[in-house]
């Protein structure tokens, strides 16, 4: 991977982290107003795909070791 493609994975990473915490944000904001439960549980999904974008994106910037 060039140097190129390695900057735009990290920035693609550290935008994905912080969408995650927003999304946190977002939802413990939505929790304490009392909002509807399906809406909380809505973002709580779209909270763990971003979790899960996140790991794809830490797996292709740590190389496996073979040991």
């Amino acid at each position: 991977m060039s140097e190129q493609e390695q900057a735009e994975v990290r920035l693609e990473f550290a935008r994905l982290k912080q969408d995650h915490a927003d999304f946190d944000a977002a939802i413990n904001a939505m929790i304490a107003m009392g909002c509807d439960p399906l809406q909380i549980q809505r973002m709580k999904k779209k909270k763990l795909v971003l979790k899960d974008k996140i790991a794809q994106i830490e797996d292709r910037i740590i190389p496996d070791i073979i040991a």
